[in-house]
């Protein structure tokens, strides 16, 4: 499975190279967090693949569902088998764009706010999303963070009656990755 996530992100790093700037990596992290007055729940990714293109404000990340990591064992598990049902739907994506990318400047350090615009994949479910987050630019390195709240409603992902109240129905989701130019002019 690993071979073919690598296969993919090769593919787009061939594709982005025709850009005359693009960052990229493929230790980005995702956050989710779920709490209820019964339980909390935490897991995160840093295998996530990630490319932005400052000349056109495009952006991607492809998440696999699998590389999640839960404190307990049981509730990843549940998560893989249950939930998101990982053998069917192996990965989530985001493809968009920073729609304000034109006011960030790209050679002087400093954090700017980013506006996001695009199509967000989660078991088998897409949606149009909006958010803010922020690009930070320091030494060269572009750093894209952002923080927001998906329903799980709207990606159809049910809860068993069973342990409907150990599971919120909304999900915080925090995106950070850190991203090298791909190809130095």
């Amino acid at each position: 499975m690993m071979k073919k996530y690598w296969i993919v992100f090769t593919l787009l790093g061939f594709y982005f190279s025709g850009y005359s700037q693009a960052f990229v990596t493929k230790n980005g992290m995702i956050r989710f967090y779920s709490e209820t007055k019964l339980e909390k729940i935490e897991a995160v990714n840093r295998q996530v693949n990630v490319a932005f293109m400052p000349p056109t404000g495009d952006f991607f990340f492809k998440v696999l569902i699998k590389s999640f990591n839960f404190e307990k064992a049981l509730m990843q598990e549940h998560f893989n088998e249950n939930y998101l049902e990982s053998a069917k739907y192996p990965d989530a994506t985001f493809v968009g764009k920073i729609t304000n990318y034109q006011e960030i400047n790209f050679k002087k350090d400093g954090t700017y706010p980013a506006n996001v615009e695009g199509k967000l994949t989660i078991h088998g479910q897409t949606r149009q999303v909006k958010q803010t987050g922020t690009l930070e630019i320091k030494n060269g390195l572009v750093t894209a963070r952002a923080k927001f709240s998906i329903l799980l409603a709207d990606y159809n992902i049910s809860v068993p009656n069973t342990v409907v109240n150990n599971i919120s129905k909304s999900i915080e989701i925090t995106v950070e990755a850190t991203m090298a130019e791909l190809n130095k002019n």
